[in-house]
């Protein structure tokens, strides 16, 4: 009965998790955006919820490069960028995975205002 089970568990892991884990290279651009999405939604308390802040001390994300999103990403994730409002960047990319970062580029540097979003 166990050994029933246990393939039950790993059946129902590789069918529920595997679908998780595919690659960004296999996702649409639709896909994509919408995963940013809701990844970005703890950087909207800042940033906007279309990437641009109605506070002057916060930049706007949106129409940003995605290289350059993800560059700075990782400098606050490394603790390389320290100036400004640094410390807070530094606690919300400590976390992320290098493709958490691409799917938050790919999500500010497509957004737009009106909620549309274009492929690149």
């Amino acid at each position: 009965m166990s050994l029933i089970l246990s393939i039950k568990r790993f059946l129902f892991v590789v069918l529920v998790v595997t679908p998780l884990v595919s690659s960004a290279d296999e996702m649409t651009p639709e896909q994509q955006f919408e995963i940013g999405k809701q990844k970005a939604l703890v950087c909207m308390t800042c940033h906007g919820a279309d990437g641009i802040s109605a506070t002057d001390t916060y930049p706007n994300l949106q129409g940003q490069k995605q290289q350059y999103l993800v560059a700075a990403l990782k400098a606050y994730k490394q603790n390389q960028r320290v100036d400004g409002l640094a410390i807070l960047m530094q606690g919300y990319a400590k976390d992320l995975s290098d493709q958490d970062m691409k799917d938050l580029a790919y999500y500010f540097s497509s957004v737009k205002t009106d909620t549309s979003h274009q492929s690149q």
